[in-house]
């Protein structure tokens, strides 16, 4: 196999404006968001572009707005399609899960991969009963540095639940004594 020794497209100059890069932030990987995409459809650009930085995930649509703004430790997890060259972002906060076709030439699931673990501090998984968990994690503001404490439910774990909140703050109050915040 060949290695490419030509640099990167540059990420274009109304996109990273939008995006506004913060104090130490710098664009990891970038790729523009393409419709019709997948195995022998061509790709079309649709104007606008997803940005990976150090410290957050952005998307800029054509008009050269940003459109979402999300620290690594915001993200739950990601998937990639190979077959439709789509990326699939879950949150944490439950928010409904993003997704953009990106074309097979980019290196954003990687990068989102390795930056969601970059966040993860300490993680500790919950069995609330049959089919029922959920996840304590402490992770890392990439961008503020701070910890950040976080109770992901899985399927049919609900917060409302009195045995859920009491278990999820057990193993938070453990996953924080561990990490000197206790």
């Amino acid at each position: 196999m060949a290695i490419s020794l030509r640099r990167a497209p540059r990420l274009p100059s109304e996109v990273r404006d939008a995006i506004d890069l913060g104090s130490g932030e710098r664009v990891l990987s970038w790729a523009p968001v393409l419709l019709g995409a997948g195995p022998g459809v061509e790709g079309h650009p649709t104007g606008a572009t997803l940005v990976a930085t150090n410290h957050a995930l952005y998307a800029v649509d054509a008009a050269g707005e940003r459109t979402l703004a999300r620290g690594w430790h915001e993200v739950d997890s990601g998937s990639w399609s190979a077959e439709l060259t789509q990326l699939t972002v879950t949150w944490v906060d439950g928010a409904r899960p993003s997704q953009w076709v990106l074309g097979d030439t980019t290196l954003l699931p990687e990068t989102l991969r390795e930056r969601v673990q970059a966040s993860v501090v300490l993680t500790q998984k919950i069995e609330l009963g049959p089919r029922r968990t959920a996840r304590a994690v402490i992770r890392q503001d990439l961008g503020g540095g701070g910890l950040v404490e976080q109770v992901v439910l899985g399927r049919g774990a609900r917060a409302d639940d009195p045995e859920v909140a009491a278990t999820a703050e057990s193993a938070l109050a453990y996953l924080r004594e561990q990490v000197g915040l206790s």
